[in-house]
């Protein structure tokens, strides 16, 4: 009598191995696909610290992770042009009529906000990359919306407290006027008094203005050791340009928030030598880092390195797919972000994290210094690293965040 098969134990592994693969090639082909919406500045004052570099970090993300999980996936992208009327229209017709089930980057806290009341009105979730203010994990946390890559808690408090206890213990700011500027601002002088030291004044700027003279005299004038540029995106590459025409170097230290690798090609590495940056990521940093920035690089139309807030948008994405796995849909916001916070995350780009009860993702933000041009040895090597912050120590503590639905 022939003997009946039994199976090898790898013969048991390929054909186990084979079956779930199956079986997420027919869950992917019965998913309604994924359609995310990749909202920021395509055009004016931060389209090259967002703009089409989010939407290329996207979809490396989805690249690596939604045929393996086997989540089909549609991206999306639009243009707010910094106005929040406009960015919650665009929400509007996304998720009324075009089947957008999640909301993604959106620079211009002021948008976000507004993006985020019409995604909580249709229970629809929002990842938050370029957005900054820290009310949206605080005061005006939702449970629809997810903070990934930095906030101006974290880059104001790490700043703020670094360099007043280097010594420099008088401040004034130049801030946007809007609330992610006024956000940092608040932030940043919070953590400069509590180490010790003291504003002496600020002023505030339009978004997108051409012109920070006046701005930047008044800021010469109060004698501060330290001019913090509370903006972003182009807005901190001009006041570098003009600070520097007006000589407040050397004798004031230029601080900036948002300074990133993306702002040095326009600068050059003499107008910006020896500022002190936080961020969540830089690309020369490891392995995973690096591999992700050649990968940027190639795809950039500008042939650009990415940014902390490029980046975010990978990792937000790949841990949004691992989500949506795990539920089976994106239609129900809050269940989406539930879902989120119940995985760990873990990518390449920001390692082992979580995210917490308001929406916080949690991941070390790291203190780097700018190179001299002296010290860079390509046009891309222009950090060096200073000191590394922990999670628990560089966000702002959940029990004084004032989100109210935080259980107390």
């Amino acid at each position: 009598m022939a003997r009946a098969w039994e199976p090898t134990r790898r013969q048991f592994v390929v054909v186990g191995a084979a079956l779930v693969a199956a079986s997420r090639a027919a869950f992917a082909e019965e998913m309604k696909p994924l359609k995310i919406g990749v909202m920021n500045d395509m055009s004016s004052v931060y389209s090259d610290f967002q703009g089409i570099g989010s939407v290329i970090a996207a979809r490396l993300a989805v690249d690596d992770y939604a045929a393996k999980l086997g989540v089909p996936v549609e991206i999306v992208t639009a243009d707010h042009q910094n106005k929040p009327d406009v960015g919650a229209a665009i929400a509007r017709k996304w998720f009324d009529t075009d089947g957008v089930d999640v909301i993604m980057d959106l620079p211009n806290s002021a948008v976000a906000l507004a993006v985020l009341g019409v995604a909580q009105d249709k229970n629809k979730a929002v990842i938050g990359s370029g957005a900054g203010s820290s009310v949206m994990t605080g005061p005006k946390c939702s449970k629809n919306f997810v903070h990934w890559t930095y906030d101006t808690y974290s880059s104001g408090t790490a700043l703020g407290k670094a360099l007043t206890e280097a010594g420099g213990k008088t401040w004034f700011f130049v801030t946007a006027d809007y609330a992610f500027g006024k956000d940092l601002e608040a932030n940043c002088a919070a953590a400069v008094q509590a180490a010790g030291g003291k504003v002496l004044g600020s002023v505030r700027h339009p978004l997108n203005t051409a012109d920070f003279s006046s701005f930047l005299l008044q800021a010469q004038g109060s004698g501060a050791e330290i001019v913090a540029f509370a903006n972003g995106g182009g807005d901190t590459n001009g006041c570098f340009k003009q600070a520097h025409e007006f000589g407040l170097t050397p004798q004031q230290k230029l601080a900036a928030f948002t300074l990133n690798v993306t702002n040095v090609p326009a600068l050059g590495l003499d107008i910006v030598q020896g500022a002190l940056l936080p961020t969540a990521f830089y690309w020369d940093a490891n392995d995973g880092t690096r591999a992700f920035g050649q990968r940027f690089l190639a795809a950039h139309p500008k042939k650009l390195m990415p940014n902390d807030m490029q980046a975010g948008m990978y990792g937000a994405t790949a841990h949004l797919l691992k989500a949506v796995a795990a539920t089976g849909s994106a239609a129900d916001g809050v269940k989406l972000v539930d879902a989120m916070k119940a995985i760990p995350t873990d990518d390449p780009l920001f390692g082992k994290g979580s995210i917490r009860e308001d929406g916080r993702a949690l991941h070390p933000i790291f203190l780097y210094r700018v190179k001299t041009p002296a010290e860079s040895k390509s046009e891309w090597d222009v950090f060096e690293l200073v000191s590394t912050i922990k999670p628990e120590d560089a966000f702002r503590p959940l029990a004084k965040g004032g989100c109210p639905f935080v259980k107390a």
